[in-house]
């Protein structure tokens, strides 16, 4: 008898892009975060983490919602790096991006000191979407942004501000060719954390050592709860978010705003299809095949709605769910 579907697969393993798994992995390993700075600044000049800024992730940490579970590290040269797994775009998220940064920077100085002992801040954000989801934009997913003058972009005002973003669903298409061999194997690190013959073919010697730290931690019954706290929370932020868009939209009608009312009427449908049909795939494998690995689950609750049509089209002709999620990290 041939060996069962997903027998490679670890379905005891952390999602490391769980927010509190993710800083967890790399808060304890300045090395490993070292790395994976690296390889997303390529080929700018190495860096080393000297000190990791914010270690400790609180309680309140992990039930609050809209709290962002980032990890800011200073280099051997006083840069001060903020890294950040992002699940879900979030309303003004550029805005949002932007400020965090600035702060970074400005919490450098106390009142009265000078301006020359600034070092840069620099932002790298991972992202499990696409935030730039333009036709023209299909075949960039890696993107940094600086202060420069936009009629002759070879000058630069300062290396004060530097924020890199890294689109995972889109960078997972491109592949080693255009990413850079360490950093495609990152990405596919955080999306076939759990393929064990996936990840037997990484030969990046950092993803090694944080596949293993991943399999220690994920080993912790106490991490473990923490993350499944992580994940309710951040389940509840986007019910949160959701009934006030909900809110808005009555509040818009009360007061007569058409514009309000007709952008909050199409980010429902929107919202809504997409649910309506991720729920509607999960019931059609589930009668199909059983119940779903957590792994799947977590595949189908952050899809795309094109990942989820393509998911729906193989599922009359596939005879196995490793055959429909074949481009989910199985």
């Amino acid at each position: 008898m041939g060996a069962p579907p997903f027998a490679s697969a670890r379905m005891n393993l952390l999602d490391p892009k769980n927010d509190f798994v993710f800083k967890k992995l790399l808060a304890d390993s300045p090395d490993l975060l070292a790395a994976l700075i690296n390889a997303v600044r390529s080929p700018r000049p190495t860096i080393t983490v000297v000190e990791v800024l914010n270690p400790v992730i609180t309680p309140e940490d992990l039930q609050g919602k809209f709290i962002v579970l980032d990890v800011l590290a200073e280099d051997a040269q006083g840069r001060r790096h903020n890294v950040e797994m992002q699940a879900r775009p979030h309303p003004a998220w550029g805005s949002r991006s932007i400020y965090y940064l600035a702060r970074a920077l400005a919490q450098q100085l106390e009142a009265g000191q000078d301006y020359e002992k600034l070092r840069p801040a620099i932002g790298i954000h991972l992202l499990d979407f696409a935030l730039y989801d333009d036709t023209e934009h299909t075949h960039q997913a890696v993107w940094c942004f600086e202060l420069r003058d936009h009629i002759r972009p070879g000058v630069k005002l300062g290396d004060e501000l530097e924020l890199h973003l890294v689109e995972l669903p889109k960078a997972r298409r491109l592949g080693p060719g255009r990413l850079g061999h360490a950093l495609s194997a990152w990405i596919d690190f955080f999306a076939y954390w759990h393929d064990e013959a996936r990840m037997a073919e990484l030969n990046e010697p950092a993803v090694q050592q944080a596949l293993s730290r991943l399999e220690e931690i994920s080993a912790d019954e106490q991490t473990r709860q923490r993350a499944f706290i992580r994940a309710r929370a951040l389940s509840d932020e986007r019910t949160a978010r959701r009934e006030e868009r909900e809110l808005g939209r009555s509040e818009g009608r009360a007061e007569g705003r058409a514009e309000g009312r007709a952008e909050g009427r199409a980010e429902g449908r929107a919202e809504g299809r997409l649910e309506g049909e991720a729920a509607l795939l999960r019931r059609l494998l589930v009668s199909r095949f059983g119940p779903l690995p957590h792994a799947i689950d977590q595949q189908i609750e952050t899809a795309t709605p094109a990942q989820l049509q393509r998911w729906a089209d193989r599922l009359l002709g596939a005879d196995s769910l490793a055959a429909v999620m074949t481009d989910s990290g199985l």
